[in-house]
């Protein structure tokens, strides 16, 4: 696949007051054609400035970022227009014109371009369609839900034919439901139009739902990345073991105690694999917590069990749930 974006040992640093505070440090990544990638971090991460580096609304202070092989950076600012118009923007708060009719506001990226006002009514109301609101054209922001503000935003940056949509935590004001159904359009978006789309969260069940791969930043670096089954099945560093893991409420029963975590897949739901231990083993788990999840349209589910208290018992019960086939990993 081609990379849409490459961006290498990219160093953001902002200076205020004569302090410096460093926002990424020596990141590399690529993102393919096509593909759903997803860039994840706790609030102050960096991963905001990261995809403003996408399209050079933020200088990179040393690395390169690139766009299909052209380094942004060396952009005239005429070269760099059609770069930012080959690359659309939603967010969390919508950006629509409260005193725009919603076709209206789909027509604005046309209009800024100078598309002719018929081109741009018709073209309005074909992306309208495609989010599902040809019924709303007519009516103002203030009177549609926050879910179908979002739609009308997705929308509105469709409209402009871009090859990458930018997606900066634009379902984190959203509810469960509404934001699976966004998630299920820009899916859906992707497949059709072929659409490379980066999204940029916090949340864990975004990327697992809808993402191909993700990059995990962690106060300002790169702390993994990867396909999101081999991330959510096995995290390696700690920042990724932190937004994988289930918070467990539970403490185990010995102080001294460990505890794993088992990753299985649909495939594999059926099989009573604490049953088969104790069959074949004699050996007992002490289950603290258990849940299945989507993670890329496949079913895994996940649990966090104590082992037993000897080295030899342990490490039996380690060497069975592999055996099976299991994902294993410490708590």
């Amino acid at each position: 696949m081609e990379n849409v974006f490459e961006l290498r040992n990219v160093v953001k640093i902002y200076k205020n007051d004569g302090k410096e505070f460093t926002a990424l440090k020596d990141v590399s990544l690529t993102v393919e054609d096509g593909e759903i990638f997803g860039i994840i971090g706790m609030s102050g991460a960096g991963k905001s400035t990261l995809v403003r580096t996408l399209n050079r609304l933020e200088d990179v202070t040393s690395g390169t970022v690139s766009f299909y092989g052209r380094d942004l950076a060396e952009l005239r600012p005429k070269d760099l227009r059609t770069v930012r118009h080959s690359i659309s923007m939603i967010f969390q708060g919508f950006n629509l014109l409260n005193q725009r009719t919603v076709i209206q506001n789909v027509e604005q990226s046309l209009k800024i371009i100078g598309t002719p006002k018929k081109e741009r009514r018709d073209k309005a109301r074909k992306m309208l369609e495609i989010v599902g609101l040809s019924d709303k054209e007519d009516q103002y922001p203030s009177r549609l839900s926050g879910g179908q503000k979002q739609r009308v935003a997705i929308a509105r940056a469709l409209a402009a034919d871009p090859k990458v949509l930018l997606c900066d935590e634009a379902t984190s004001a959203l509810d469960p439901k509404i934001t699976g159904e966004i998630l299920d359009l820009l899916k859906k978006i992707n497949q059709e139009r072929s659409l490379t789309i980066v999204i940029i969260t916090h949340e864990m069940s975004v990327v697992e739902k809808i993402c191909d791969r993700v990059a995990i930043i962690d106060d300002g670096s790169l702390a993994e990345i990867g396909d999101v089954r081999e991330v959510f099945s096995n995290p390696k560093s700690k920042a990724a073991k932190k937004l994988v893991f289930p918070s467990n409420p539970f403490d185990p029963s010995d102080p001294d105690g460990k505890l794993i975590r088992i990753v299985f897949d649909g495939t594999k739901a059926n099989v009573p694999f604490i049953a088969n231990l104790v069959e074949k083993t004699g050996l007992k788990v002490n289950i603290l917590s258990a849940n299945t999840r989507s993670v890329g349209g496949i079913g895994y589910g996940q649990m966090i069990v104590e082992l037993p208290e000897s080295e030899s018992d342990r490490r039996t019960v380690i060497d069975f749930f592999r055996s099976s086939g299991l994902s294993i990993s410490e708590v």
